[in-house]
């Protein structure tokens, strides 16, 4: 992970990626509620998607393997956009909608989960500590 983001910033712009990644998770709980809450019609593979989206939806709350929960929420929602998924609505509205959710996936895989996230935990910058010796150095 470190390898995909050189930092992860703290502060407003940690706060500002904290909050993109809350919309675009939420977006997609909301978007997996919908697929599971359909109990008449539901078939297996409305289950495994629905399951799919909330796991990644959890995920970018965490900040956790951030990258690839937003290409998977970005998926999720192209597959919505195009009406590839049985729950997708078919008006405008939700459409575009969605699709502006995409754009925000697209947003978080480009710049990143933050330090407000647990990518930053175990991924971040570390600072090395070496103490001074006690003893000086023999020549």
């Amino acid at each position: 992970m470190q390898r995909l983001f050189s930092t992860f910033p703290g502060g407003w712009p940690g706060v500002g990626l904290l909050l993109l990644r809350a919309t675009v998770g939420v977006s997609l709980a909301v978007l997996s509620g919908a697929a599971l809450a359909d109990h008449e019609h539901a078939t297996g593979t409305q289950w495994a998607l629905g399951a799919i989206a909330l796991l990644t939806a959890a995920s970018l709350l965490l900040g956790f393997l951030t990258p690839l929960a937003g290409v998977v929420a970005g998926s999720c929602g192209v597959a919505v956009a195009l009406s590839l998924l049985p729950w997708a609505e078919s008006n405008l509205i939700c459409r575009v909608s969605v699709v502006s959710v995409v754009v925000m996936a697209a947003d978080v895989i480009l710049l990143g989960p933050g330090a407000y996230s647990l990518d930053a935990r175990r991924f971040g910058r570390r600072e090395i500590y070496i103490p001074n010796s006690p003893h000086p150095p023999k020549s």
